[in-house]
């Protein structure tokens, strides 16, 4: 029986996708190029992940210089959602209008916050977010509340919570999904990087796949890496071209999802080019890669050399202060906790020996400092000789560089006498997206309002690469909700009975 609807990719798009179109009873399929993670010895050990990336992919790809470079993906079931700090927080209600930033002035959405809103409370109640309405003042409104409360602070985290009010800051706790006590009881670490394999984090595969899988009329199919979609001279995908185990495989389905990340879906449509589409498959409008952003980022460390942070897993609080802007600034950006790091990984992402690490590690409280990134056409995902090439043209810097100064200011006011900061690496595409654009006009941009491609009626692009703008906070609630929307619109126009 060949499947209603093909989902290629069961990452955080895909998989929530899947259970928004389960209950339908239509057969869906969905594509997963890797398989699912397996406890093992190394997943709460911080050398072999931090140091000898023993889940990272052997993949490369080609930076703007054409040096090759290891990306950090993750190929298994669930996506790179396996690995993410489980930071489900929405865009602001000012992310989705034209604003002026110190790098330029974002384009806005072609729908408000409103529209995703009741998407955005369905996605927090699939992804069991636990949260605190009223803490931050930037906060968009919500129709209800989160269907758990916060993910408590540690001891010194509440302290350090009573020292940023101290200093002036309106400190509120993340939107997380995360079951501590699950958590905890596979070992006493922080779940920021580490893979889920107990079912302690609401990733992908956790929610949305096993809501989906309920269904007796959805299929997951591992080890299936899709190389082309193929299509005649008409407006409509014709069939999925996939390898496994060696094999070439061909299928076909009225409905053609993608949803493999905003560099591989890029890179998957440019593939796809053939005599009627020679750019490339829904790139009519020629921005298929393009407007690549991957959030300016800095991990940023402050400790006090006679204060210990007794912490485990750290990751509870945020503050949004300079997020807006304020005082005839512009928009600064989000600062999150970091999970714990550990002397393991501070060696070994630094030249420190293991005992200077350990004695920092053992006194740090670490800070994920992030600002917007600017879509910009020529900061782009190509392909050279079939390898994908990432070219990011960083924007906003200066922006972020007053976070961090502002963040490193107003720590020291806090009781931190050392604050150190080290950017993350410009090729590391954490929360890439951008390459797939969502637009009204179909000469500047990629797919609609609800996801579905301009140029392919049948053919809809839900993860990250639809999205116009980074904002400035994690993007897993945002690609949640899109793809619930997507799926509503999918159901009332192709699935209805």
């Amino acid at each position: 029986m060949y499947p209603d609807v093909i989902i290629i990719g069961s990452g955080m798009g895909g998989a929530t996708l899947a259970a928004a179109l389960a209950p339908s009873g239509r057969r869906i399929l969905i594509l997963e190029r890797g398989e699912q993670l397996r406890p093992s010895q190394h997943d709460r050990d911080a050398a072999a992940i931090f140091g000898d990336g023993v889940f990272r992919s052997d993949e490369t790809w080609l930076d703007g210089t054409d040096t090759a470079f290891s990306p950090g993906n993750y190929y298994n079931v669930g996506g790179n959602s396996k690995f993410y700090g489980a930071a489900l927080i929405r865009y602001r209600e000012a992310d989705f209008e034209p604003t002026q930033h110190d790098g330029g002035t974002t384009p806005g959405w072609p729908i408000a916050y409103a529209d995703l809103e009741p998407d955005y409370q369905a996605a927090e109640q699939l992804y069991a977010v636990r949260g605190e309405l009223g803490e931050d003042p930037s906060e968009p409104a919500h129709s209800g509340s989160y269907p758990y409360g916060a993910v408590p602070d540690e001891q010194d985290i509440a302290d350090l919570r009573e020292r940023l009010k101290a200093a002036g800051l309106h400190p509120s706790s993340i939107p997380l999904g995360v079951n501590l006590a699950d958590w905890l009881a596979g070992g006493q670490t922080t779940w920021d990087a580490y893979p889920n394999t107990c079912g302690g984090k609401m990733d992908a595969e956790t929610c949305g796949l096993k809501l989906a899988l309920a269904h007796p009329n959805v299929e997951l199919r591992t080890g299936c890496r899709v190389t082309a979609l193929t299509t005649g001279a008409g407006d409509r995908i014709d069939s999925v071209v996939m390898q496994t185990e060696g094999k070439s495989e061909t299928m076909t389905a009225p409905i053609i999802v993608v949803a493999t990340g905003a560099v591989q879906t890029a890179a998957l449509l440019l593939a796809s080019a053939n005599d009627n589409w020679p750019a490339g498959l829904a790139n009519g409008s020629d921005q298929v890669g393009r407007n690549f952003m991957n959030h300016n980022c800095s991990a940023v460390l402050a400790l006090h050399p006679f204060r210990r942070n007794r912490a485990v897993y750290q990751k509870t609080l945020m503050f949004n202060d300079y997020y807006l802007g304020s005082d005839g600034q512009p928009p600064l950006g989000n600062v999150q906790m970091l999970g714990k790091i550990t002397a393991p990984i501070l060696a070994a992402n630094s030249k420190l020996p293991v005992w200077v690490a350990g004695w920092v590690a053992a006194r740090g409280f670490d800070f994920y400092a992030m600002s917007e990134d600017l879509p910009n056409p020529d900061s782009r995902v190509t392909l050279m000789d079939g390898q994908i090439k990432l070219d990011w043209k960083r924007s906003n810097w200066v922006a972020h560089q007053h976070l961090v100064a502002q963040l490193k200011k107003v720590l020291r006011r806090a009781g931190f006498p050392i604050v150190l900061s080290q950017p993350f690496d410009r090729r590391t595409p954490s929360h890439q997206c951008g390459t797939a654009r969502m637009g009204a006009d179909p000469k500047a941009s990629v797919v609609d309002t609800f996801c579905r491609s301009h140029d392919h009626k049948n053919l809809f692009i839900v993860d990250a690469s639809v999205l116009p703008t980074s904002a400035a906070v994690n993007p897993a609630l945002t690609i949640a909700a899109l793809a619930l929307r997507a799926g509503r619109h999918i159901l009332e126009t192709e699935l209805a009975p």
